[in-house]
């Protein structure tokens, strides 16, 4: 195994929304850099050391990055595919592709699930708008037509109630059959250079028009379900031969626990770890790609976090005064309907 990066070294993030800004938080109190590379506005750009704003077809801009840097990581998942040939050409991506080559296609993704023994929601293949009629009849209602690539939030996404729709995404999706469940619970799990894995407690996640509301740990399941979802967790990171944090969705049912998706990424069902562990999910990402230890994820408090959605904030100043209350806010200027602004963790115990 490789040292750790020096104290200096510099972390590239390809992305830069709010996990970009909070992996560059994580990673200054580490004494190390960052630098952002984000096509738009970055809201990570206002906390980085520097930031680099063009294309992901800008080859020029791409080279000059990734020779800048000591590692490249990412805040999000769908980088193009020979933006990332060029880059790894050069420097060092963690998680590595065939992570995101998974997660990047939500059939692949399923199937590498189902390789490994693990149980998803029934599904089809629907790679044209005429596939889907014996896809419905495969899969039945109700069910949800989702895109294969892109797609976030409740984006990219088609319900159905009946047979007869014929609603279509636009672009090759997967058919989902609805999964009866008494909740979704996520795991927040890390992989170090060296192989050694450490996961957080699982939280209870609710969902609002798609977008996630609230996370709250405990999650309240049994603790044989808690201990199958960390186990299952660790199985997924290791088959990968994963680098960095992953967050693990799942559905309870009375048969067990049924993967919904993964994200090779820190993860917003994560963000209660800022107040409830002495090591948060991003400062664990940060030392899983730089080959620190990695922290245990002992919990020390009960949290619920709550996703600041559009004119949620215009609470902002009822919730400062609350006791109690963490607030993370992305320095997004602009307010507009179902988009996160911020966050805030709310210790309960």
């Amino acid at each position: 195994m490789s040292d750790p990066l020096p104290q200096g070294a510099v972390i590239g993030i390809l992305g830069g929304g709010q996990l970009g800004r909070m992996l560059s938080v994580a990673a200054a109190r580490l004494g190390y850099r960052t630098h952002i590379y984000e096509p738009g506005a970055s809201p990570a750009g206002d906390v980085a050391h520097q930031v680099t704003q063009a294309g992901y077809e800008d080859e020029a801009a791409l080279r000059a990055f990734a020779e800048s840097v000591d590692v490249i990581t990412y805040e999000f998942e769908n980088v193009p595919a020979q933006s990332l040939d060029l880059l790894e050409s050069i420097c060092p991506i963690r998680p590595n592709r065939r992570a995101l080559a998974v997660s990047q296609d939500r059939l692949s993704e399923k199937e590498f699930l189902q390789g490994l023994g693990l149980k998803t929601a029934p599904f089809a293949n629907v790679e044209t708008e005429a596939d889907l009629p014996a896809a419905l009849e495969q899969i039945g209602t109700p069910s949800i037509l989702k895109t294969r690539r892109m797609g976030y939030d409740g984006k990219g996404q088609v319900r159905f109630s009946d047979p007869a729709q014929r609603e279509w995404t636009g672009a090759p999706s997967v058919l989902e059959g609805f999964v009866t469940f008494t909740g979704e619970i996520s795991v927040i799990v890390a992989r170090g250079v060296d192989g050694a894995v450490a996961a957080f407690d699982p939280g209870l996640n609710v969902h609002e028009g798609g977008i996630l509301r609230t996370t709250t740990v405990p999650s309240g399941v049994p603790q044989s379900l808690v201990t199958d979802a960390v186990l299952l967790a660790a199985q997924i990171v290791g088959a990968l031969d994963y680098v960095g944090v992953m967050g693990v969705e799942l559905f309870v049912t009375p048969s067990g626990l049924i993967v919904n998706e993964i994200a090779p990424r820190v993860h917003n069902s994560g963000h209660w770890t800022q107040a409830g562990c002495a090591v948060d999910q991003f400062e664990q990402h940060i030392r899983a790609i730089t080959g620190l230890p990695l922290g245990d994820g002992k919990r020390y408090a009960d949290v619920v976090m709550e996703n600041l959605i559009g004119a949620d904030m215009d609470r902002l100043p009822a919730l400062l005064r609350e006791p109690d209350v963490q607030v993370h806010l992305y320095g997004k200027a602009e307010v507009r309907d179902g988009r996160k602004m911020g966050h805030i963790n709310r210790i309960t115990r």
